[in-house]
């Protein structure tokens, strides 16, 4: 059955709203016998299964362009701002250039937050014909009843999706379609500062890539005197409290949420309150009380943890932070931002998470088709979306910005080939999301108030890192977090 859907309007009271990084385990439970996208069984794994059909993604009316007269205009609200926006608007100028059927019209909403809460109180005619929206509103959206689901248009053109790096395209799909163009995609890295790990006697080329290995690194600086601290962490919603602890579970490979992370059927629970993450939750707790690592806090600006790589008394020499800063960060470094930080100090390394054999979950945001419009308009929203994945596109936009390009053939594209060949800094977080098994687990949660339960997780690790029982911080959060979902499943007729 599909899922149900309502009027975004009963949507009030648990919208998901807030600015996204970049912007995000198999638990055995379940019965029948897993197979992937493809239909190739996994044994001992939860893979990505799809359970819904052709005819109940709805149409897509692709072939409407064709007979439009004139210029069809489509408006596109986005959230990108200075450098991001300018890159973004030299795509949309290259597209509008390359034909005239079609001109995209740029309208920026400031962020994430300001676009979600302009596109919820808009009438349906105000609305734009493309919205750009953070992964953690997939499940509002998919529920509200106001979008095109990508997968329509999809199976409308017999559009090929087998050159997208296959986790992207999981994160926005679910039972089985499509519901976003994954656009710009991020996830975090290790960032760190060369020169303190080779103060340490450390191989700054050998950074940590497990937590096991991240507190004995930490401890080396912390004797060696090369910095104050380790690491920097931070229990923001939508970082370390939140987002960051989602990439634990996805590492794991395990269910962060009943239902198969909520994309076989809608969630009704979470998962989290269990030993896998009681024992990551004590590993962050024992590097803060042995001095090896310091705890930002709550993080609002969500660039705290990098501040404090360049506090000029007591610095730490780690931090982990979204791949999309990268750009942003080097650019300050080589400005002379920082003093005695220059771009050549900074190093980057994957995601020190859990040992396991899944991998970490995107983060960033992804393209809705807006629903209600004129055919001609929404065939022309595609033509454009498909414009902005194509692999050159993709390049482009990467190499200006930093987010991972969707298009594994991308990276033998220039401008971003020349890039990674460069500086191979930029390519790290492409190479996470080809490593690791493909799962529910990996795909990540689809919750309708996942920015709320990533605040209850973030108050959760708070605790923990100021002393209090993991275990118990946890099974609350747990139980507020079922709460939430309950709530939410109750308004959407779930």
């Amino acid at each position: 059955m599909r899922t149900p859907r309502v009027a975004l309007a009963a949507l009030l009271a648990v919208s998901v709203v807030a600015a996204a990084c970049g912007g995000g385990g198999d638990d055995g439970d379940d019965a029948s016998t897993p197979t992937t996208a493809a239909g190739t069984t996994v044994a001992g794994e939860t893979t990505l299964a799809p359970t819904t059909t052709a005819q109940e993604v709805g149409d897509c009316p692709i072939d409407a362009l064709d007979s439009a007269s004139g210029t069809v205009e489509v408006t596109f609200w986005h959230a990108m701002n200075t450098d991001n926006e300018v890159a973004l608007q030299a795509l949309v100028g290259k597209y509008n250039a390359s034909q005239t059927k079609v001109k995209v019209n740029l309208v920026n909403q400031q962020g994430y937050t300001e676009n979600f809460e302009k596109y919820r109180t808009a009438s349906a005619a105000d609305r734009p014909e493309i919205i750009q929206l953070p992964e953690y509103d997939l499940q509002v959206m998919t529920d509200s009843g106001t979008t095109v689901p990508v997968q329509a248009c999809v199976n409308a053109e017999s559009y090929d999706l087998s050159d997208f790096v296959e986790r992207t395209t999981s994160y926005y799909t679910i039972q089985g379609a499509l519901q976003a163009m994954p656009f710009n995609t991020s996830n975090p890295l290790l960032y760190f500062n060369k020169s303190m790990f080779t103060k340490a006697g450390l191989d700054a080329t050998q950074p940590p890539t497990n937590l096991t290995e991240l507190a004995d690194v930490s401890r080396t600086i912390v004797d060696s005197g090369a910095a104050k601290y380790g690491i920097a962490l931070d229990t923001g919603f939508d970082s370390g409290g939140g987002w960051f602890i989602e990439q634990f579970f996805g590492i794991g490979d395990e269910l962060y949420a009943d239902n198969g992370n909520g994309r076989q059927t809608r969630a009704t629970s979470v998962l989290f309150d269990s030993e896998f993450a009681v024992q990551n939750y004590e590993a962050l707790q024992a590097m803060v009380q042995e001095g090896t690592a310091f705890n930002v806090g709550e993080n609002a600006s969500g660039q705290a943890q990098l501040f404090k790589m360049a506090d000029p008394t007591e610095p730490a020499a780690m931090a982990i932070y979204s791949s999309a800063g990268l750009g942003p960060v080097l650019n300050l470094l080589r400005g002379g931002g920082v003093a005695n930080f220059t771009d050549d100090d900074l190093g980057i390394g994957t995601f020190p998470g859990p040992e396991g054999d899944g991998g970490v979950v995107v983060g960033g945001a992804a393209l809705y088709i807006v629903t209600g419009k004129p055919a001609e308009k929404t065939a022309a929203a595609w033509d454009f979306i498909k414009f902005a994945v194509e692999p050159q596109s993709q390049s482009e936009w990467a190499a200006a910005t930093g987010y991972v390009p969707v298009r594994k053939s991308s990276a033998d594209l220039d401008p971003i080939k020349s890039l990674y060949a460069t500086d191979p800094r930029f390519k790290v977080a492409l190479d996470q999301l080809l490593t690791g098994a493909e799962t529910l687990a990996t795909a990540g949660p689809v919750l309708g108030p996942l920015r709320q339960v990533r605040q209850s997780t973030a108050k959760a690790l708070q605790t923990t890192l100021d002393g209090g029982d993991a275990a118990t911080a946890l099974a609350a959060a747990a139980e507020e977090s079922d709460a939430l979902i309950a709530d939410y499943n109750k308004r959407v007729g779930g």
